[in-house]
């Protein structure tokens, strides 16, 4: 009998605890009415950020005649860069070439020099002498063809970017700083000197 009032005791006691566990459930289930706004709120604000992004899309979209423009500005820098180099080149080329041809002649200055050397000594043999200067003639013929040119030293006033002076006399018949002898030619190729002049100076 004692178990039969147990029972009839704990019954109501089982149900009472389900539907408080029911309650629970149903109250864990809800959402409360101020998460349900706050949803909506950044809902909102992020469907406002996607229409201002559209919106700017659309403002910063060039037309077609601003993006005409800008393509002929790159086209002309283009061509501006490219004639830039062309000519940069072009010098480039030129300063090589110059320089090579430069130091090529200024290896067959020796020869010249032995010419001339040949030329002033005194010889009874006028088939030779003749060789020899048909020789020096058609050697700065092949100079001028090449654009190499000699420096006009004997007379002139001396200039220290094409003479080197070696020695120094006074003269009172020759003017100051007045080259008086050449002791070897110099010679040039256009504004670049190969070879200094050596000269003698007065005064």
């Amino acid at each position: 009998m004692a178990d039969n009032k147990d029972e009839k005791k704990t019954a109501p006691q089982q149900e009472q605890e389900v539907k408080e566990e029911v309650k629970e459930e149903t109250k864990s289930a809800e959402v409360p009415e101020e998460t349900k706004d706050e949803e909506k709120d950044k809902k909102s604000k992020k469907d406002e950020k996607k229409a201002d992004k559209a919106d700017k899309k659309e403002e910063k979209k060039p037309s077609q005649a601003d993006e005409l423009k800008t393509a002929n500005d790159k086209y002309l820098r283009l061509m501006a860069e490219y004639d830039n180099y062309r000519k940069r080149s072009q010098k480039e080329k030129e300063g090589l070439y110059g320089d090579i041809k430069s130091d090529t002649v200024s290896k067959f200055l020796p020869v010249y020099d032995n010419l001339v050397r040949a030329l002033a000594q005194s010889t009874e043999d006028e088939a030779y002498r003749k060789g020899v200067e048909m020789i020096m003639n058609q050697f700065n013929t092949t100079l001028e063809k090449l654009g190499v040119s000699r420096i006009e030293s004997l007379g002139q006033k001396f200039d220290p970017s094409l003479h080197n002076a070696v020695m120094h006399v006074d003269d009172e018949e020759k003017g100051e700083n007045e080259i008086v002898e050449v002791f070897q030619e110099g010679f040039k190729y256009g504004e670049k000197v190969i070879r200094f002049a050596m000269v003698k100076v007065a005064n």
